[in-house]
Parts: structure tokens; C-alpha cells; sequence
């Protein structure tokens, strides 16, 4: 069972932090194989959704969303995929990665077992970032930077 003190999401090391407010923040994951693929983390050690308020969970949702769309802006992708599982790190979170039919595991989830190489995606990573932050930051105000 992970407690708080060896969580990886309550302890992170060497994230790249797109967007952050006292509540949530929004990550760039370095996955070779999925540029754009976005982690939204509550800050504080919670597990589940309904352990959260009410205002609380329509505001995280709020940003996974803003996620969503600024992901399908920004890279047209075939799909985007929204996950929470947090079986191995039962902390709050929730997967946002666009998906194209070309990729490593498409159709089925990334994690599945890989069905072929993915395509040579040339994505500059440090531009993605920087795209990505300038829109989220139009799209939810009252941010505050960690």
C-alpha cells in the first residue's frame, strides 16, 4: 500500500508542469511514444473522485477537460483517451492522452501489449510545452504557479 510519504505524485522529481493552481496541476509525461500525453494530479494525497467536495471535483473535471480540448487543438489526434485507474499510485489523477491510429497500441490502451512501431513523431517537446501552457492559461484562470 503506498502512503503519502513514498508517493510518487506527492513527491514528483523532474516534472514538467504545464499549468498549477492550489488545487491541481497539469504535467507533460516524457512517454517517447505519446507526445502530448498529460497527467492532471490533485495536490493534496486523495485517492478516489467522491472523496473530494462537490466544487472540488467539477472544478478538476473542469480542467481535465480544458485538457482534452486543448490536446485536440493543438495535435488533431484520431482520439483522446481519459483515464483515473490509480492502482499503482492510489493518488488522485487522471490520464489524458491523444491517441492516432498509428500509434504503438491503437486501438487498444497504451498499456496493452505494443502492435507496431509507432510512427516517427518529430515533436519538439519544449514547443509542445509552451503551446500547451500559453492555451491552458487562457482557458483556467485564476491559476497560481508552484
Amino acid at each position: 500500500m503506498v502512503t503519502m510519504t513514498d508517493c510518487p505524485l506527492c513527491r514528483p522529481e523532474r516534472e514538467t508542469v504545464l499549468w498549477s493552481d492550489t488545487r491541481c496541476r497539469v504535467i507533460l509525461v516524457d512517454d517517447p511514444d505519446y507526445a502530448g500525453f498529460c497527467r492532471i494530479i490533485w495536490q493534496q494525497h486523495v485517492k478516489e473522485m467522491t472523496d473530494l467536495l462537490e466544487a472540488d471535483r467539477a472544478r478538476f473535471m473542469a480542467v481535465v477537460f480544458a485538457v482534452e480540448q486543448v490536446l485536440r487543438e493543438s495535435m488533431h489526434p484520431d482520439k483522446i483517451n481519459l483515464a483515473s485507474l490509480g492502482n499503482q499510485a492510489p493518488h488522485l489523477h487522471w490520464h489524458v492522452i491523444p491517441r492516432f491510429a498509428d500509434d504503438a497500441h491503437f486501438p487498444d490502451p497504451i498499456w496493452a501489449t505494443r502492435k507496431r512501431d509507432p510512427r516517427m513523431i518529430r515533436t519538439d517537446r519544449i514547443q509542445l510545452a509552451e503551446r500547451l501552457k500559453r492555451r491552458l492559461d487562457e482557458l483556467l484562470p485564476m491559476k497560481t504557479r508552484r
